[in-house]
């Protein structure tokens, strides 16, 4: 059941009514954080996973569309202020939480805007028919990092479990999330202007990665185990599946091997898609550019 909270982290929320959604997984109760902003038909914000996945990255963009939407974005299980258990993360883990998310939270069918490795997830419950009524992907991807460099599945489990060990874990994961390494990580495919890559920004980055248990998602991401699917040809087919209007958003600047990818998903029949200025973090980095880009497809009917 949605619960109120008292309070939030500023550098986390963006103004709106903070609540939890208690969430049960294999007899694990979790805590899962989201806000609520605006009047209108409800619209789904969901952000995209990473290291230094929270509901702020999506906080400008839920401002601009909350004067015609009653927008809620969400903190994934294991990221931003919801609960981070040291659990085996897998697509399961996600795929269950959000149609449940969905059907406890809206009662009527809504619109879904997800960033990045989001898409997959809500792509495969609108298949399934449940809830959405339009979907926009904003640099959409399907493939986990180490996946997307090469690395085989024994690779990448093989690092997923360094990572999980209680100590060595620890002290790989403080290496992969210090200041430095997340502006250097920014700078090469999150954002295209290095002005907005600010110390004071990188510190709050830096701030959410090192919560109590946060190695744990992150090292699912990174490795490729938060993959709802394995191949191009099921992410396409999910698309193809589709019975809902879709609008894909691409960053100009986005990194080849996943821009080919949105190139192959934009030219599947039916799909309307725009290229703007942005990379992988294009919703955080534009989010005025991707309100002007995405809002004709969001009113239309």
């Amino acid at each position: 059941m949605p619960t109120n909270l008292l309070s939030t982290s500023i550098a986390t929320g963006f103004g709106g009514i903070v609540q939890e959604y208690l969430w049960n997984w294999e007899n694990q109760q979790l805590r899962v954080v989201y806000e609520t902003l605006g009047k209108g038909s409800p619209l789904l914000l969901l952000p995209s996973f990473s290291s230094v996945s929270t509901r702020s990255e999506v906080g400008e963009l839920a401002k601009l569309l909350a004067p015609n939407f009653q927008v809620v974005a969400i903190d994934w299980p294991g990221f931003g202020e919801s609960s981070r258990p040291s659990l085996d993360y897998q697509p399961e883990i996600y795929q269950h939480f959000l149609e449940d998310f969905v059907k406890a939270v809206f009662n009527t069918p809504i619109t879904a805007i997800a960033a990045g490795h989001a898409a997959s997830y809500v792509l495969k419950l609108a298949v399934k028919r449940v809830a959405f009524s339009k979907i926009v992907l904003l640099a959409p991807t399907w493939r986990g990092p180490l996946p997307t460099m090469g690395a085989s599945q024994q690779v990448a489990g093989i690092v997923r479990g360094l990572v999980r060990s209680p100590i060595l874990g620890q002290a790989l994961y403080k290496l992969n999330t210090t200041q430095s390494f997340l502006s250097f990580m920014y700078r090469r495919h999150v954002f295209t202007d290095a002005a907005k890559i600010t110390p004071s920004f990188i510190e709050q980055k830096w701030e959410t990665t090192q919560q109590p248990g946060a190695r744990f998602a992150s090292a699912a991401f990174v490795t490729g185990n938060l993959d709802a699917v394995r191949e191009q040809s099921d992410f396409l087919e999910l698309v193809r599946s589709l019975t809902i209007p879709l609008m894909v958003v691409i960053g100009e600047s986005s990194p080849p091997k996943s821009r080919e990818e949105m190139n192959a998903l934009v030219a599947l029949p039916g799909v309307r898609s725009v290229v703007i200025p942005g990379s992988l973090g294009l919703h955080e980095e534009y989010p005025a550019v991707v309100l002007e880009a995405v809002q004709d497809f969001l009113f239309s009917p």
